[in-house]
This record gives C-alpha cells, sequence and structure tokens, in this order.
C-alpha cells in the first residue's frame, strides 16, 4: 500500500467523520390539519366528552409512537458513538501503521546499503571467509545473527501490512455502519417530529375550555387504569425496601421532577423517559442501557411482588416507555412532550415488566 495514499485515506477518514457525526436537523414532514376549523359564520360548538375522548386516544397514540421512535432514535445514536469511537481508533491505527512500516523499511534499506558497502556480503560473511579460525566462527556466528534479524524484520514487515489492510477493511465495515445508523437516526427523528407536531396540532386546535377538559379525561383515564391495578392485589405483598444505589438512582429522578420532557433528552434540564432513568441510575455509578426498550431486553427482570425503589417498570407491549418506581405504587417519569417529569401510578399505564439494574 503506498505511504502516501494511506495517510490520505486515513485524514480523509478523520475528516469525513467529523462531517458525518454532526447530525442535522431532519424536516418534519408536513402534517395535514386533522381537526377542522371553526367556521367562518361564528365558533364551532364545543366537542362533547365522548369526541375530546377520542382526540385524547388519538393523542396519546400519537405520542406513544413518537416514544417509540424516540428509542429508536436514541439506540441510533449510541451506536453512532460506538462508531464513531472505533472509526477514529481505525484511523490512528492506520496512521500509525504507516508510520511503522515507513521505519520497517529504512531499516531494510539501511541493511542493504550496508552489504553494497562491503561488497553484497554481510560483514559476517567477510570474517567467514577468513582463514583465521576465531575469525572464521565468529564470521559465521554473525552471518547467523544477520539472517535471523533479516527474517524477523521482514516478517515484522509483513505483520504490520497485513495489520494495516486489515485496519482498512475494517475502518471501510464500521464507515458503512455509521452511515446505516446515520440514516436510521434521521428516518427516526423524521418520525418523531412528524407524530409530534400531529399531536400538537390536534391539542392546538381545541379550546381553552376543551383543554382543560381533555387534561381532566387524561387524569381520569389514568385514575382508573391504577385502580384496577391496585384493586387487582398487583402489590398487596410488594415491601422491599431500595438497595443503597436505588436509593441514590430515586433521589436523583425525584429531584429532577418539574422538568421538560424532551425527546432525546438526557438532562440536566430536560429528559425524554429513558433520559431520565438512565441518567439517575448513572448518578448512583451502575450505567445501564440508554433505550427503555434495551433496558426491558438487557436488565434483569424480576416479578411485580419482588419490585422495590428503583426498579424501572416497562410499559406498552413495544417497550417504549420506561418509569422508575418509588414506592406505594408510584412511579417518576417523564411522559411525554408538553408534559414535564412528574410522579404517576405505577399502573396507570400498561405494564410490560420490571426490570432491575442492580441486581
Amino acid at each position: 500500500m503506498n505511504r502516501r495514499h494511506c495517510a490520505t485515506a486515513a485524514i480523509t477518514l478523520v475528516c469525513a467523520l467529523a462531517l458525518l457525526t454532526s447530525t442535522g436537523q431532519a424536516a418534519a414532514a408536513p402534517v395535514p390539519d386533522p381537526v377542522p376549523s371553526a367556521s367562518s359564520a361564528g365558533p364551532a360548538p364545543l366537542r362533547t366528552t365522548a369526541e375530546l375522548e377520542e382526540v385524547r386516544e388519538r393523542i396519546d397514540t400519537l405520542y406513544r409512537k413518537a416514544g417509540a421512535g424516540t428509542d429508536a432514535y436514541n439506540l441510533a445514536e449510541e451506536q453512532t458513538k460506538k462508531q464513531s469511537g472505533e472509526l477514529v481508533k481505525l484511523a490512528k491505527a492506520i496512521v500509525d501503521g504507516q508510520a511503522r512500516i515507513a521505519a520497517l523499511k529504512d531499516r531494510a534499506g539501511a541493511q542493504a546499503r550496508e552489504q553494497y558497502r562491503n561488497g553484497g556480503l554481510p560483514p559476517g560473511a567477510q570474517l567467514a571467509l577468513s582463514n583465521d579460525p576465531k575469525l572464521f566462527l565468529d564470521g559465521i556466528n554473525q552471518v547467523r545473527r544477520s539472517q535471523q534479524a533479516s527474517k524477523s524484520l521482514l516478517a515484522e514487515l509483513q505483520q504490520t501490512q497485513q495489520d494495516l489492510e486489515t485496519y482498512t477493511q475494517d475502518a471501510s465495515a464500521h464507515w458503512e455502519k455509521l452511515e446505516t445508523g446515520r440514516v436510521r437516526q434521521a428516518k427516526a427523528k423524521k418520525k418523531i417530529d412528524a407524530q409530534i407536531e400531529a399531536a400538537k396540532k390536534l391539542e392546538s386546535r381545541l379550546e381553552e375550555k376543551e383543554r382543560e377538559q381533555l387534561r381532566r379525561l387524561e387524569a381520569d383515564a389514568a385514575a382508573q387504569a391504577q385502580n384496577a391495578w391496585l384493586s387487582s392485589g398487583a402489590i398487596k405483598d410488594v415491601s422491599g425496601e431500595a438497595s443503597a444505589a436505588g436509593a441514590v438512582a430515586v433521589a436523583f429522578a425525584t429531584a429532577q421532577i418539574g422538568k421538560p420532557y424532551v425527546w432525546g433528552a438526557e438532562g440536566p434540564g430536560s429528559y425524554d423517559c429513558s433520559g431520565l432513568t438512565s441518567q439517575a441510575w448513572l448518578a448512583a455509578k451502575r450505567p445501564i442501557p440508554r433505550t427503555s426498550q434495551e433496558q426491558w431486553r438487557l436488565l434483569p427482570r424480576i416479578d411485580i411482588q419482588d419490585m422495590r425503589p428503583g426498579d424501572l417498570i416497562i410499559y406498552h407491549a413495544d417497550a417504549s416507555h420506561v418509569g422508575m418506581y418509588v414506592g406505594d405504587g408510584t412511579i417518576v417519569h417523564a411522559p411525554r412532550p408538553g408534559r414535564d417529569v412528574t410522579l404517576a401510578g405505577a399502573g396507570s399505564m400498561k405494564i410490560l415488566g420490571v426490570v432491575r439494574p442492580d441486581r
């Protein structure tokens, strides 16, 4: 491999990496107006409770889809960061390998020049031609050492060249993965933007009284689900106490109450659902996966009856939401866009299962 070509390739790789990792903002797809506006004849009549309930369900569905998309975005972002780090390491290895090859070639060239100055023979070979037995033996030993050194130099040069080829191939593979992750990340963001925008439009078209009633409907639906969950006896025997690390995580998470939900955020001024839980456990010096889906997939699962404060409750069939159990049937979580980190009933949403970061 030509030295100038490899060095140029490595420099190009690092420069392109810097451009690639600065992911741009994807524009949201236009969302059609989901609710008719008031006619020119006068204000539209207020919607009935049944109509508002339908709006609430549509908004909830959109935000849940956005939540699932947020997990896909966050996972792609984590993978992009990892691939970027690997690519930087490989770029450095390529540059170092090229420098190593250059140094080995210089050594080989020095040996060749030395032999040329000695009439094409290494110094030991000249001694081996001597009639003096001692000089002859010394020459033989020198020849052997010279041959061994030449073999070692050649082997080292070949191995370094093979390593350089491997680094280059690995860099190409990581580059492809990085590009795939970037595309996936951009697509996920576009979907999230569209879903959040559609939900916001639905709510923005409501009159102030209707928005107030919508909030009451949300609260009523959550309360009904929580009461049904408690009445089922799901946590009748739940009495576990937080571990030392769990207590730190709970203290961190509850200290964030009142901060806004922002998708993809992990503090300190705003959070999404898994951003809150991952940062809380990071504060407890127990790093966990970034997304709710990865938390559900990778962390140890436990029965609800064995739940204790600090454990994470995963919600919905697609594991698209997570909250932290804080005791007494309550979680702290970052609900959705337009809402703040808050306390809520642990059974106010459909529970998929419970995981324990410090099991």
